[in-house]
């Protein structure tokens, strides 16, 4: 059957003596990268919250890729002390640092160890945060790459830059399209600062499409009822978590990406379908919009990034 390796070793170039670094790597669309990366040679950091699920999945790799270079790390996004204390672990270059991780639709609000609203706090800003304190080391790789996830759903989303931490009203969904497309917004924001200071490394942002995640379990919570009714139709018109993964994989290994640019399913809608350049909304690209959210996420995190 075919999967994430045998993809990946037909299409993408090899990466070896590479580092690549994929937070939530333990499950879903983040195991499969790191299978991807891993069978093209790359050294892969599992960033994850559970150490023994990282565990876990990294000799589920191994079981299929004897030999694979993974090295397990903790790692919090919704914390970020835990941010700062993982980000003074990585001591070497980082070729790809792939801001996977996240939270989709919990169904009440709830706040990360900083008091941000967990949505916004892990999907945005515990990102943007490990991104600025990795910095250094991915400027050190030339053609270096960060990748942003991102979401269909980002197309319904919102920037309410007066309530971005949705403190005077939460509404599940409307939380989850505001944090999936920030995090484009920011990845498109971070190519044009790049660029304006000649850096050599790029950034592109990528979506699973319609894939069978675990993320699916976080909407579900508390709901056992929906969960049981969901299961068979997700099981149905949804990818396999491998299938998800390769828009990521094409974004972080792929031959010529383009700077800035968003990669997702080429099927109908973009729920599913091989990778190829996905639609941007208009709001994506708002130059405004992507200063003032990158101001915010300064001030919100205390880190300055690629801000002259």
């Amino acid at each position: 059957m075919a999967d994430a390796v045998s993809w990946s070793l037909r299409n993408l170039p090899r990466q070896t003596g590479r580092t690549a670094l994929v937070t939530g790597a333990n499950s879903g669309v983040g195991l499969e990268a790191t299978r991807g990366l891993a069978a093209l040679g790359a050294r892969v950091i599992m960033a994850c919250r559970s150490l023994d699920r990282a565990h876990a999945a990294a000799d589920d790799v191994r079981r299929s890729l004897p030999g694979a270079d993974l090295d397990v790390r903790e790692l919090d996004l919704a914390d970020l002390g835990s941010v700062a204390a993982f980000a003074e672990t990585v001591d070497q270059p980082v070729d790809l640092l792939i801001n996977n991780a996240g939270v989709m639709a919990l169904p009440t609000r709830r706040e990360t160890a900083d008091g941000f609203e967990m949505q916004f706090g892990t999907n945005v800003l515990g990102h943007f945060a490990l991104t600025a304190r990795l910095l250094d080391r991915v400027l050190a790789v030339p053609g270096a790459r960060v990748v942003w996830l991102s979401s269909i759903a980002h197309r319904n989303g919102v920037l309410n830059f007066d309530d971005l931490q949705s403190e005077r009203a939460y509404d599940p969904w409307q939380a989850y399209q505001q944090s999936k497309l920030a995090d484009l917004v920011l990845s498109i924001e971070m190519q044009r600062r790049l660029r304006a200071q000649n850096q050599p490394a790029i950034s592109v942002a990528a979506h699973p499409g319609l894939a069978s995640t675990n993320l699916s379990t976080d909407m579900m919570e508390g709901r056992p009822l929906l969960s049981a009714l969901a299961a068979p139709v997700m099981g149905l018109v949804a990818m396999a978590p491998w299938r998800g993964a390769l828009p990521t994989l094409v974004a972080a290994a792929g031959y010529d990406p383009q700077p800035g640019g968003y990669i997702g399913p080429d099927g109908f809608q973009e729920m599913r379908g091989d990778p190829a350049p996905a639609a941007i909304s208009p709001q994506a690209v708002d130059t405004e919009a992507g200063r003032r959210l990158w101001e915010a996420c300064e001030t919100l995190t205390g880190m300055s990034m690629l801000s002259s």
